[in-house]
């Protein structure tokens, strides 16, 4: 499956030509995935149609089978699209942190958590798509596969030491407090309500891991 981030090798003669050709594929990747969001959004993943998908986007659906090859391969690149998002924020948070002073662990993980949870409502829509079930054959296990390492991140992040099983356990117990935490963030009625709810889930977080 084809994604939004593929890019040709730099360099070279007619680069100019390759970067407009490049330009007008990542635009139709794009308007494919915005497209599919919106139907995904309306009817949800089982009901929602190529046909529709098509039409919204005004891209062929032999555009949509080469990009993406199908409504499954749409689907799972908007779910990358935000989980890499979320850690690219995540990561991006604890690493201000640490330049900014702070070396306590707990501290950096709430960091972290906090900017998990500010793209669950900045990308409230697509969180309530992948926070109700649905998905493509394979997709429940490409979820569990992606908790885990995010449990071992966090568990690297708390300091834990392979064999230290309270810390491993105290990671998945925030991670998945974490990962609840964003869909009721993303189901959040306005974004005062959504921030009370994220400040209240980092003073929770707090107290656990304490």
């Amino acid at each position: 499956m084809r994604t939004s981030r593929e890019r040709p090798a730099g360099g070279g003669v007619g680069e100019s030509g390759g970067s407009r050709q490049w330009a007008r594929a990542d635009a139709t990747r794009r308007a494919l995935l915005d497209a599919a969001q919106k139907v995904f959004d309306d009817r949800g993943y089982a009901d929602a149609g190529i046909a529709e998908i098509v039409e919204t986007s005004g891209i062929s659906v032999g555009s949509l089978y080469h990009h993406y090859g199908g409504k499954a391969g749409l689907y799972l690149a908007l779910w990358e699209e935000l989980s890499d998002e979320q850690d690219a924020q995540a990561a991006s948070a604890v690493s201000a942190a640490r330049k900014a002073g702070e070396d306590d662990p707990i501290a950096l993980f709430i960091e972290g958590a906090r900017a998990y949870l500010e793209v669950c409502w900045e990308r409230r829509s697509a969180a309530r798509l992948f926070h109700g079930g649905e998905g493509p054959p394979g997709f429940s296990l490409m979820r569990r596969t992606r908790a885990r390492q995010w449990i071992g991140q966090n568990n690297r992040l708390l300091r834990g030491a392979d064999g230290d099983r309270e810390t491993q356990v105290l990671s998945m117990v925030l991670t998945t407090v974490i990962g609840e935490a964003g869909r009721e963030v993303a189901l959040a009625p306005d974004a005062a309500a959504a921030h009370e709810i994220i400040e209240e889930v980092c003073r929770i977080l707090i107290r656990l891991a304490r």
